[in-house]
């Protein structure tokens, strides 16, 4: 039987296995530099190397917009926020798949569709590691420590957004996703749900660009 996608109340918890050692020290946040957008994104547990980042707005509706199916840059960075490394909570958005309309699929969810950067975000792990590779040469190392399915209608996006502590330099990983139920447990028919998932890390190391 298919494992179902659950949600409960507004947020459900996804993730924490029982048990686990005591997470990493957070690293002290680095100065803000302009030279030092992000540019790329490496998730080892999700098979993501160095993919690329460009700028993005929130919509309507104070969300962050994903970047076009035809953009070359598959993740999408609030540039109104941090930089990943700063203080404060860094924001950066994906698909789950790079199907759009213009190739006759259905968007996000179409079954056929070629997988994105973020596809299985939810699956992710606390204590697994998101490397931000920045423009200055730097990366800035992330562990996850958290994994939260939102419910789609009772989103609200200011409050998942936040940093959890003011003092550290965090990240969020966002995408918007969908469950099939159905009264048999499966998933391939049935109710749909759309969720929300957003995964939260701190910055736990930092390496400056080392000239060759």
């Amino acid at each position: 039987m298919a494992a179902q996608l659950a949600t409960t109340g507004d947020v459900a918890a996804a993730g924490r296995p029982l048990g686990r050692q005591a997470p990493p020290h957070a690293h002290a946040p680095v100065p803000a530099a302009t030279t030092a957008r992000p540019v790329g994104i490496t998730i080892d547990a999700l098979g993501v190397r160095e993919a690329g980042i460009t700028e993005r707005g929130l919509d309507g509706d104070g969300l962050l917009a994903p970047p076009p199916y035809t953009s070359p840059q598959p993740v999408g960075w609030y540039a109104e926020g941090p930089q990943p490394g700063e203080a404060g909570a860094a924001l950066l958005v994906a698909r789950t798949d790079a199907g759009g309309p213009e190739d006759g699929r259905r968007g996000i969810h179409a079954p056929d569709a070629q997988r994105a950067g973020f596809h299985r975000l939810s699956q992710l792990k606390p204590g697994e590691q998101v490397d931000i590779q920045r423009a200055d040469g730097s990366t800035a190392r992330f562990t996850i420590e958290d994994v939260q399915l939102y419910d789609r209608h009772r989103f609200d996006p200011r409050r998942a957004y936040a940093a959890h502590d003011r003092g550290r330099s965090e990240l969020r990983l966002i995408t918007e996703d969908i469950s099939r139920t159905a009264a048999h447990g499966r998933q391939d028919g049935g109710e749909s749900t759309h969720v929300i998932v957003v995964v939260s890390a701190y910055l736990t190391s930092y390496q400056e660009h080392r000239a060759p």
